[in-house]
């Protein structure tokens, strides 16, 4: 017949080296690459997001600047100003520059009574399709 406390003994033996053994380097490798992986996904699934988040923040931008830069003319008439223009008479907070999500500057531009506002989008090319502008129609992008 087999010895139950010997058994038990055998098995509490074994746990407390296995306790006192720690981790080993591969099993944190193991489990860096699982949280890499994860990481990874989710990384991967939240890109266009951002893309996406970038074209809105132009399109409010342009907007924004667009009644700043048309208030401007409107009250103090002269020429047309620049986003530049418009930061120096602190009529736009300069925090941005008068950038777009890409780095670029936006662009002001009027003829007669209106104003256009322009970014040259992702690409940072004027006079593509992914330009974004206010009003829309002015430049032929998203904006």
């Amino acid at each position: 017949m087999i010895d139950l406390t010997t058994i038990s003994k055998t098995n509490h033996h074994r746990l407390l080296r296995a306790a006192r053994r720690g981790v080993t380097l591969f099993e944190v490798l193991i489990v860096l690459a699982i949280m890499a992986m994860i990481a990874g996904g989710v990384g991967f699934a939240l890109l266009p997001r951002l893309q996406e988040a970038r074209i809105e923040k132009a399109q409010t931008d342009t907007r924004n600047i667009r009644q700043v830069a048309m208030q401007y003319v409107a009250l103090k008439g002269g020429d047309c100003p620049s986003v530049e223009g418009l930061i120096a008479a602190k009529e736009l907070e300069a925090a941005e520059g008068g950038r777009d999500p890409w780095g670029q500057l936006y662009e002001i531009s009027c003829e007669t009574e209106d104003v256009t506002v322009a970014s040259s989008g992702p690409d940072k090319q004027a006079g593509t399709e992914d330009d974004i502008s206010a009003p829309k129609a002015a430049a032929g992008g998203e904006g």
